[in-house]
């Protein structure tokens, strides 16, 4: 699943080519995704002036003159595509500029969604209103994390999944700011000393910029809107390197489940 580094990739490449610029034509080639487009999008944003883009945890924004917001969630195997030779089935969304730019959402899964939202009121709408603080952020420090997760018996692993925690934050990244920080995945979150959670603050903001710069992570579908291959993935410590020498001590990289997730660590390196 793309995670916050690719939705960020994601946004940024759209940007070059959407920002400032009239949208000219929506194309809906199916009726939903994983639910129905909005009924009124293609009237929505067809001659739309798109006034900028964004990002909240892992979702999209593209702004518009029109004080609306389409929301993008890319899902499973969803990413855009910045002027594809040829449509394909799985292109469900396309959007064509005035200056003659053409983008389409691909999303063969169809676990992504799409939403049109009021701007002013982007913050209350329901999937982003309980979310905890963005992790570049500033309001992300070691006295929040505390606050959240005093008396919490669950994992931490679990915890830095929770979206209420911190906002954006999936499976990878958690995985590898845990081993940076030293901290074991199983821990009960309400049990991770002071210390360790400062340590950890700053190796969560440290390895969601660095994916970011490497243009996120190529897992199976995802791919950055201008084709290119995220290339973070060739940086990873633990992830999907159970078996493996752990790159700080020798000792040997473990693959447990969490939460009905996989999660990798080093036991020797993280208590």
């Amino acid at each position: 699943m793309p995670e916050l580094p690719e939705v960020e990739t994601t946004v940024r490449g759209l940007a070059r080519y959407l920002d400032g610029q009239r949208i000219a034509r929506v194309q809906l080639n199916r009726a939903d995704l994983r639910r129905p487009f909005p009924l009124d999008l293609a009237q929505a944003l067809t001659g739309a002036l798109v006034t900028g883009l964004g990002r909240r945890a892992k979702y999209g924004l593209i702004h518009t003159d029109r004080e609306q917001t389409m929301v993008f969630h890319l899902g499973m195997s969803g990413r855009w595509r910045i002027e594809p030779e040829e449509l394909g089935k799985h292109d469900h969304l396309v959007l064509e500029t005035g200056a003659g730019h053409r983008l389409s959402l691909c999303d063969p899964r169809r676990f992504g969604s799409v939403d049109l939202v009021d701007t002013a009121a982007l913050d209350e709408w329901a999937p982003l209103a309980a979310m905890g603080p963005e992790p570049l952020g500033d309001a992300l420090d070691a006295a929040h994390l505390k606050v959240a997760l005093a008396g919490r018996t669950a994992a931490i692993k679990l915890m830095l999944l929770d979206q209420r925690i911190i906002a954006g934050l999936g499976n990878i990244y958690v995985c590898e700011a845990l081993f940076r920080a030293g901290i074991d995945p199983r821990k009960p979150a309400g049990h991770v000393s002071g210390p360790a959670l400062t340590r950890l603050v700053p190796q969560i903001k440290a390895v969601i910029a660095e994916a970011i710069e490497a243009g996120g992570s190529t897992l199976r579908d995802y791919a950055q809107p201008d084709g290119q291959l995220g290339y973070f993935s060739k940086h990873f410590d633990v992830y999907d390197r159970e078996g493996q020498a752990c790159t700080r001590c020798g000792g040997v990289v473990k693959r447990i489940a969490q939460g009905g997730r996989s999660s990798w660590y080093c036991p020797k390196c993280q208590k």
